[in-house]
């Protein structure tokens, strides 16, 4: 029975050389060997994080069709390592309740609140900034998974007083948890850990009855707690794992190492097949993951396609400002969709943190591409929220004892808007019950869910019933908790807190949708997925590798002595030479903290590149908008890739003026500039004495008089047109 003294693996580990384009057809060729071995019903394959876990399971199901594969197979039984010990920890105690984040949000505030110990002076000032409380809930979240406390540092050395005050915090904080029957979600995987190398009331030969081998995948990415889970669950099966060097980005936040590293007991060997043909961009992910853009010795792969000698290729778009990127990786899909005949699903686009998924998507969908991103967005952001939150604002009013003509006129106003005949009546009618059930109450009365799904596009729609069901969780939580009154105050009160310190990165992103459309999600997320088109957007120096490597909690410099905090702040030159291959004299590295991050940055760009099939967009611009605002610096990797012999990245010219771009949007926007352009080129000209030919002016000009006399065209986009004409003019009479 595995201890935590000794619980090493015992298996194989396929050792990919770096973050490749075929990694799920080797992952498929092993899940095939095992399912030849053990039958697919035996076969358990457990990923490191959940994203691109569907993709995997597809995958893995076309596996089940070789011929080498037995015809009896079922289909595969894939799980995410925090899904898992979910179900194993509901199996032990079902009794235990997961903490939702809106309540971990209030919880966790309450004790705060209620500390007893002194303040530290630090974190008195800085909790005057909005950020603050996010802040330190992403440091105990993180303080959670890894069993961070406050008994002292790693090297058993005195604590900071800042961190010794925010983990006795989180302690206490767990404390509350277990008198109250609830286990955070963070905190999830350390409990099973205990219980399975404990093998508490026979659990550990429940779960592991159900197969006979395992194959863990990303394993790149499994901590020091994820591996012990891993040796406790495979003490009796056949263990295979599957990794890529150089492409560990979220272990390598808070410990560092190669694949080599932390493998444990594990046999290392290659693939037991090599892939028939490497992408031209292959060596683009190569270069951003290992620094070597040529050949490499210790490169598997090195006897593929020795006889080719083109150059990688990628293309390099940098535009003025943020949203003139978008318009133009806009126009781009829909130019290949309609010249390849590609579908939407087939596109990607990267962004550097899901905080920008929401707005991306919004870009790309007034550009007129569909879009496959579903995520829960900011609840301040959503207007179903914004709904029920007047609603939870006009019971606070009644709960008073006032009278519905009293209701606040800006409640009244947002209710107008939204629900057709309002009245202050439709609100008290359902006062006196409980919150959930008065809310419930509304949504039916006003028919909410069903003005949602006729007024908004079916994403939008799909995105505020999740809302709806966040509200109504709030409300279940208050009617049932002795933390928060059960009354309109204590609900309105919750809900503030959430909103205001809510942010997109809590929430999952999902990437299915029933019409396709193009997938839009952070870079990491590409780790192992495979699309014919990437886009990889803001890649400026600001954010590849970006200034805050870790938290803006505290200084950088106060993180240089923080032993104790969650992630990897004083790297040894060693520790950067075993970690990242590009760093081959760690002694010789001036700041190895900034160096340390910035090449886990660089991987990222490396995943992301990998996940292309075909075409690959390096994209960034000037300005975050119009104006004399700061200019921002093209990321230094793409600079160092534009320079590596073997790496072509073709620029894409976006001063074309001739360039319109496909759907309604642009087309709108490049009719709406035809006469401002035209001025433009002749007045130029004419200021420096050139000669100025009008033909093509007027030739343009035409074409555009022409289209706009068309029956189809709508009159007020006519009219728009010529008051352009009459502003350029300087006739400023409409």
């Amino acid at each position: 029975m595995p201890t935590p003294e000794s619980s090493t693996l015992e298996g194989t580990l396929i050792a990919l050389p770096y973050p490749r384009h075929d990694l799920l057809e080797r992952v498929a060729d092993e899940y095939a060997a095992l399912v030849e071995s053990h039958g697919s019903k035996n076969v358990f394959v457990l990923k490191r994080h959940p994203a691109g876990l569907d993709r995997l399971e597809r995958g893995l199901l076309e596996t089940t069709d070789r011929p080498n594969v037995s015809q009896n197979a079922s289909g595969p039984r894939v799980e995410s390592l925090p899904e898992h010990a979910s179900k194993v920890l509901e199996t032990y105690d079902p009794m235990l309740e997961r903490l939702e984040y809106e309540e971990r949000i209030e919880l966790i505030s309450l004790v705060v609140a209620g500390a007893s110990l002194d303040v530290p002076p630090y974190l008195e000032r800085a909790s005057e900034h909005d950020s603050f409380a996010r802040d330190v809930g992403r440091l105990l979240l993180e303080a959670t998974r890894q069993r961070v406390d406050a008994t002292g540092d790693r090297d058993g050395g005195a604590i900071h007083p800042c961190l010794a005050f925010l983990y006795a915090m989180n302690d206490r904080f767990h404390d509350e948890l277990d008198s109250r029957g609830f286990v955070e979600r963070a905190d999830v995987v350390p409990r099973v850990v205990d219980l399975l190398e404990g093998d508490a009331d026979g659990l550990r030969e429940r779960i592991t009855d159900s197969f006979d081998a395992v194959l863990a995948v990303q394993f790149e990415e499994f901590r020091r707690l994820d591996r012990r889970y891993l040796a406790a669950l495979t003490g009796d099966a056949e263990l295979v794992c599957i990794g890529q060097r150089h492409a560990s980005v979220e272990r390598t936040r808070v410990e560092p190492g190669s694949l080599e590293s932390i493998a444990d007991g594990l046999e290392v060997r290659p693939p037991t097949r090599q892939p028939e043909s490497k992408p031209a961009h292959d060596a683009i992910a190569r270069a951003l993951a290992t620094g070597t853009g040529g050949r490499n010795d210790h490169d598997l792969y090195a006897d593929v396609n020795e006889n080719e000698h083109t150059n990688a290729r990628a293309y390099r778009l940098r535009t003025e400002t943020a949203r003139a990127q978008m318009r133009w990786v806009a126009s781009e899909i829909q130019s290949l969709h309609d010249r390849h005949d590609w579908s939407f699903d087939e596109f990607a686009v990267a962004v550097p943190q899901a905080e920008r998924v929401p707005r991306t998507r919004r870009l790309l969908r007034d550009g007129g591409v569909p879009t496959a991103t579903i995520g829960t967005p900011s609840l301040a952001d959503d207007p179903a929220v914004s709904e029920l939150y007047a609603v939870i604002e006009a019971h606070c009013t009644l709960e008073q004892g006032s009278d519905p003509a009293e209701i606040d006129e800006v409640v009244i106003t947002r209710l107008e808007a939204r629900v057709e005949g309002f009245s202050p009546r439709d609100v008290e009618a359902a006062h006196g019950q409980p919150v959930r059930t008065a809310l419930e109450s509304w949504i039916q009365r006003t028919n909410m869910k069903a003005r949602i799904a006729r007024d908004e596009p079916w994403i939008d729609a799909r995105e505020q019933f999740q809302s709806i069901r966040r509200v109504l969780e709030i409300a279940r939580f208050v009617e049932r908790t002795d933390l928060v009154a059960p009354d309109w105050q204590g609900l309105r009160r919750m809900l503030q807190r959430t909103i205001e310190y809510d942010a997109p990165h809590v929430h999952a992103i999902e990437t299915r949708a029933p019409g396709g459309g193009v997938t839009v999600c952070p870079i990491d997320e590409l780790a192992y997925d495979s699309r014919e088109v990437v886009f990889l957007l803001d890649l400026i120096d600001d954010t590849y590798p970006g200034t805050q490597f870790l938290t803006p909690l505290f200084p950088t410099a106060w993180l240089r002595s923080m032993p104790s905090y969650p992630a990897v702040t004083d790297p040894s030159a060693s520790t950067l030479e075993e970690t990242f291959a590009p760093v081959t004299d760690g002694s010789a590295v001036a700041d190895r903290f900034e160096t340390y991050h910035a090449e886990r940055a660089r991987r990222r760009l490396a995943l992301g590149s990998r996940a292309t099939r075909t075409r690959l967009y390096c994209c960034s611009y000037e300005r975050e908008t119009e104006g004399l605002r700061r200019t921002h610096d093209e990321s230094r990797f793409v600079r160092e890739l534009a320079s590596t012999p073997g790496i072509d990245l073709e620029p894409v010219d976006v001063k074309r003026r001739d360039h319109v771009g496909y759907g309604r949007q642009r087309t709108l926007e490049a009719a709406l500039e035809v006469p401002w352009a035209g001025l433009e080129t002749l007045l130029g000209r004419a200021s420096m004495g050139e000669p100025v030919d009008l033909d093509a002016t007027a030739e343009r000009i035409q074409e555009l008089a022409l289209a706009l006399e068309h029956e189809d065209v709508d009159e007020t986009i006519r009219d728009a047109v010529y008051t352009q004409f009459e502003f350029a003019a300087g006739e400023v009479n409409r």
